[in-house]
């Protein structure tokens, strides 16, 4: 006979009082337990023991335990040492009841070391959460998960299903690889929105740093599919053979078209360098990797990066022929020293898809396309359309090219209020549109129309060295620019972006420092 039953428990963990309510079961004798769900604050140590309750002076030993275990309202504090264990997360928070977090211990560092584990041939992860809500992961080392098996892919941190409101924050990811050949996959985090209509949203990916990974045909930090109301904010992206952050749509990563594609996001503040496929076996040679790379996403705004010494600084397509990367905004943005050009736009071939009202306003661009390839500042490709671009500084290098343009493809694009300027003087300096060249500044603008408004002189930065890209007092670029709602509150430092009433080109307004009752304004001493 089976007896329906229920269970209240009061216990002492780690000093309070903390209420266990268990869900009723069905029991078909004395040795049937329900699972125990627990709120409270708990512990995890490497000389812990998984039977004990938890508490500090007798903490658990392993994650997983306790990401069976707690309920929400949680904090799971894990103290440092090593775990060689892959966690999957099965419990979730509530909005009633609050996040589950799992957090190093406060002033320690625990380390999840793969290098003795087997990357499993199904979805897998350090940290996997599959369609759980209300989830922190913050401040742990995950490391050393590799393969050298094509067919399976090490990430770092995994999130899929439809998981809402999830954290993930400075946390430091590093040596996830595929070191399987040229048909390889591996991921630092991976977003993967694989059902519909829910979604996965309310997402924020922070102060993360990401590096030294062997991604293989994939990306450092991902969001992919039914993905939406993101912020990935402040992360260090660094040292990695693949694309450093990408939103995607249109891979069939969701089982509805209507909802693949990555959308209503923030990627802001983060630092980005050092993203090179030079050595990774899936690209043979080529340097084909973006820093920020939207391809399929829809609005999306993307302020206040720095991103330099990768092979694009920022590309904004969709490798999907009959689909489009869409409303996307790319502002007060510093993109300079990168191999093949600065900002790419439009399918790379005419076997693509588009790019369309998308506006790039307020950055600073300096001498990308270091390989001097032809490529130039802006890389204008296959089918774009209704795309403005303004406000912004291009400082190009010896090769003295702004942008290049291929494709006939092109049609209703704004380009205006910029500030163009290369050593060589605006007579000698490069331009493509539409398929054709043009020598000189005059005749680009004479037989496109476009850059009206803008200028060719030397910006003045501060340090074209280091390269210090704020602009001195006497810069050209200083209330040169056009007044637009898309250039945002702030420029990259965080200062009020429009100041005297008309916007700055380029991604740092120039501001007079304040010393006391003075307005001191600084300039450049020959």
């Amino acid at each position: 006979m089976k007896k329906q039953t229920g269970w209240m428990i009061v216990l002492l963990v780690g000093g309070s009082l903390v209420l266990l309510l268990l869900a009723s079961c069905q029991m078909t004798g004395a040795e049937e337990l329900p699972t125990v769900i627990v709120s409270g604050i708990f512990y995890v140590a490497a000389n812990g023991d998984d039977g004990n309750s938890g508490d500090e002076a007798a903490p658990w030993r392993t994650i997983q335990h306790a990401a069976d275990t707690v309920g929400p309202g949680s904090a799971v504090y894990v103290r440092g040492g090593v775990y060689e264990e892959a966690v999957t997360i099965t419990v979730s928070g509530s909005a009633a009841g609050g996040d589950i977090a799992f957090k190093s211990y406060p002033g320690e560092t625990a380390v999840l070391d793969a290098t003795n584990l087997t990357v499993p041939s199904a979805d897998n992860a350090l940290f996997l959460i599959d369609s759980q809500n209300y989830i922190v992961i913050e401040g742990f080392e995950i490391r050393n998960y590799t393969t050298t098996n094509a067919n399976r892919v090490p990430v770092g941190i995994f999130i899929t299903g439809s998981a809402h409101h999830i954290q993930i924050k400075n946390n430091h990811i590093h040596h996830i690889e595929n070191n399987g050949g040229s048909d390889g996959n591996a991921h630092g985090i991976a977003v993967f929105g694989t059902e519909a209509p829910d979604t996965i949203h309310d997402l924020l990916i922070q102060g993360n740093d990401l590096h030294d990974l062997k991604l293989g045909n994939s990306e450092a930090l991902v969001l992919n599919g039914n993905v939406a109301n993101f912020a990935v904010t402040k992360n260090l992206v660094h040292d990695n053979d693949n694309i450093g952050i990408d939103l995607i749509g249109f891979e069939s990563m969701a089982p509805d078209p209507v909802y693949d594609q990555a959308r209503d996001g923030l990627v802001s503040e983060n630092v980005i360098y050092n993203i090179d496929t030079i050595s990774n076996p899936a690209y043979f040679g080529e340097q084909s990797a973006a820093g920020i790379y939207v391809d399929g996403g829809t609005r999306i705004v993307i302020e206040r990066n720095r991103v330099y010494q990768s092979n694009f600084g920022v590309e904004i397509a969709s490798e999907h022929q009959g689909k489009a990367t869409s409303y996307v905004t790319v502002r007060n943005n510093l993109i300079y020293n990168n191999h093949v050009a600065g900002l790419a736009l439009g399918g790379y071939d005419t076997l693509r898809g588009s790019t369309h009202h998308c506006v790039i306003v307020n950055n600073t661009f300096f001498h990308n396309d270091s390989n001097q390839a032809g490529n130039g500042e802006l890389y204008i490709q296959f089918d774009t359309y209704d795309n403005v671009i303004k406000n912004n500084i291009l400082a190009a290098n010896d090769q003295s090219l702004f942008i290049t343009n291929a494709y006939t493809q092109n049609s209703n694009n704004v380009v205006d209020y910029n500030l163009f300027f290369a050593s060589a003087g605006a007579d000698n300096s490069e331009w493509q549109w539409k398929n054709v060249f043009y020598q000189g500044f005059d005749a680009y603008r004479a037989a496109t129309g476009n850059d009206a408004h803008s200028l060719f002189a030397d910006p003045q930065f501060v340090s074209a060295a280091t390269p210090d890209l704020h602009l001195p007092a006497g810069s050209p670029a200083i209330d040169m620019g056009e007044n637009l709602t898309d250039v945002g509150s702030v420029d990259f430092d965080g200062q009020i972006r429009v100041q005297n009433g008309v916007v700055d080109m380029g991604a740092l307004e120039w501001t007079a420092v304040i010393l006391d009752n003075f307005v001191y304004l600084p300039c450049v001493m020959s």
